[in-house]
C-alpha cells in the first residue's frame, strides 16, 4: 500500500508543479505560496476531522512537537524557494533540481538516522544526481 501512496504522491507533486507554474503567472511568489498553504492547511485539517484523528493532539510529545515544527519551517522555506524558482525559471529545469531532495534525504538518512546505505541506494543517488545535471545543462 505504501508504494501506491508513494506513486500517488509523485503524481500529485508533478501536477502541483504544472498547476503552480500556470497559476503563479503575474502573482507574487510569496503570496502564491501563502494561498497554496491555506488550501493545504484546510485539506489537512479536513482529513484530521474526517478520520477522527484530532483526539490524538494531547498525546503528542514535546520532542515530536519540536521536530514537527522544525519540519514545518523547512517545508515553508522549501515552498518559498520553490515558488520563486518556478516563477523565475522553466518548470522543466526547476523541478529536476528540486527533486535532488531525494539525494539529500538519503544522505541525511544515512548520517543522522543511521539507515543502511546499500549499493543500490548509492548508485541510485549518483544516477539521480547525474540525471538532474543532464536535464538542466
Amino acid at each position: 500500500m505504501w508504494a501506491i501512496l508513494a506513486f500517488g504522491s509523485a503524481l500529485f507533486a508533478g501536477l502541483t508543479s504544472i498547476l503552480a507554474k500556470v497559476g503563479i503567472d503575474g502573482v507574487n511568489s510569496n503570496l502564491a505560496t501563502a494561498l497554496r498553504t491555506v488550501v493545504v492547511l484546510a485539506m489537512a485539517w479536513g482529513m484530521v476531522f474526517i478520520t477522527g484523528a484530532q483526539s490524538g493532539l494531547g498525546e503528542i510529545s514535546k520532542r515530536s512537537w519540536l521536530f514537527l515544527i522544525l519540519s514545518g519551517l523547512a517545508t515553508g522555506a522549501s515552498w518559498l524557494c520553490y515558488y520563486k524558482a518556478l516563477q523565475m525559471g522553466e518548470a522543466s529545469k526547476v523541478v529536476p533540481i528540486d527533486k535532488l531532495s531525494v539525494v539529500i534525504t538519503l544522505i541525511l538518512a544515512f548520517v543522522f538516522l543511521h539507515e543502511q546505505a546499500t549499493w543500490r541506494s548509492v548508485v541510485g543517488c549518483v544516477l539521480i544526481g547525474a540525471g538532474t545535471l543532464f536535464m538542466v545543462l
